[in-house]
């Protein structure tokens, strides 16, 4: 019992130590959770950043500072002189680019981000449609913490699968990878909302085009393999056979759910170069319109039918959009360069190859069984 005793002790006052030792540290720095970059006045880079700052009370408060200096530790000073607490970036989730400036170059952002050991690798890229200044410095009626919000808005919707990914780790290894460009979402202000609203694509660290909300389902179908998700989209009358059109509309919105998803993509001519992208999707209908008979097996195959002229058609307007920016966000340069021994594979030789090449879409719909209607 003594000797159980004489180990207690020690913990118990060293538990004291660090807890009075966390407290002080937090009554005197200022957790930064976020920071966003915008091209300045006379090329000079303007910070805006997002500071909680916690009392001894462990309340706390938010501060949104925007400086202007050469560069990023300059900037960090400008602002520190602002506050009444240190700056400190080891609770940064966030980094947001402005538009302007993602159109300029990012990757001595990166770099610098990179070579920072105090921000974490899972920290979240976006590009903001605008400044990021406007966006952030807002007074939100219903957005205590912008900083937090935006973090929470980037997590929940990647982790449900409605965005495609984009942290420190996943970007970098795009920009730096010969074979593969960058994807990164972007959000912008609408009213009192900040909200996703497409993809910025990019070549090297150029941003020169972007797909819309809509077409972030296409992206993620050629990057990722599904697990869970909802997918809405509207069949064309060229996509849906005659005797499934009810009434006079020659559209059928359709919606479905756990939609799962696995892909190939094989490089079967190197000179082209020409590849095949095989597609096999299983989902659950969920809603559709005009109704159908959804429970007759005839209907739900031609519906299948239907998906895969969609999905074949807006996969291919995708890939050929992408193509005509010179942005191989979905990796084929990658897997030409692997493919082909001693490739010598450059950025700019891929590029050129790339607005040329041509790929084979297969896709196989099923439908799983069927949501409101059973």
């Amino acid at each position: 019992m003594k000797k159980v005793t004489f180990y207690i002790i020690p913990l118990f006052l060293l538990s004291i130590l660090v807890g009075c030792a966390e407290t002080d540290i937090l009554d005197r720095v200022g957790l930064t959770t976020l920071v966003g970059y915008d091209v300045g006045t006379e090329e000079r880079m303007s910070t805006t950043v997002v500071v909680r700052e916690v009392n001894p009370e462990f309340q706390s408060n938010v501060e949104v500072i925007t400086t202007e200096n050469e560069t990023s530790k300059g900037n960090r000073m400008k602002a520190n002189r602002k506050l009444s607490k240190k700056i400190t970036i080891g609770q940064m989730r966030v980094v947001l680019f402005g538009e302007e400036l993602a159109k300029d170059d990012l990757h001595s952002y990166l770099d610098s981000l990179l070579e920072n050991p105090s921000v974490s690798n899972s920290l979240y890229l976006a590009v903001v449609e605008g400044e990021t200044s406007v966006l952030l410095e807002h007074e939100y009626k219903n957005i205590d913490d912008i900083g937090q919000h935006i973090y929470r808005l980037m997590e929940q919707n990647i982790k449900y699968e409605h965005m495609i990914s984009s942290t420190l780790h996943e970007i970098a290894h795009d920009f730096y990878m010969v074979g593969k460009d960058s994807a990164i979402p972007i959000i912008k202000k609408e009213g009192e909302l900040v909200e996703l609203t497409g993809v910025a694509i990019f070549n090297d660290g150029k941003m020169v085009s972007s797909l819309s909300l809509e077409d972030s389902f296409y992206v993620k179908l050629l990057r990722d393999n599904f697990k869970s998700g909802i997918f809405e989209t509207i069949l064309k009358e060229e996509d849906i056979p005659p005797n499934l059109i009810k009434g006079t509309s020659n559209e059928m919105p359709v919606a479905f759910d756990a939609i799962k998803s696995k892909r190939e993509l094989k490089l079967v001519d190197a000179t082209t170069p020409e590849f095949d992208f095989q597609l096999k999707l299983k989902a659950r209908l969920l809603e559709i319109y005009p109704d159908v008979e959804s429970g007759d097996p005839k209907v739900i195959e031609r519906l299948e039918d239907a998906m895969v002229k969609n999905l074949t058609r807006e996969i291919s307007r995708v890939i050929a959009h992408c193509q005509n920016v010179q942005s191989d966000i979905f990796g084929f340069g990658e897997k030409y360069r692997s493919s082909v021994r001693n490739s010598n594979l450059s950025k700019e030789k891929l590029h050129d190859m790339y607005k040329d090449m041509k790929v084979n879409i297969k896709v196989e719909f099923e439908i799983l069984r069927d949501g409101v209607f059973e």
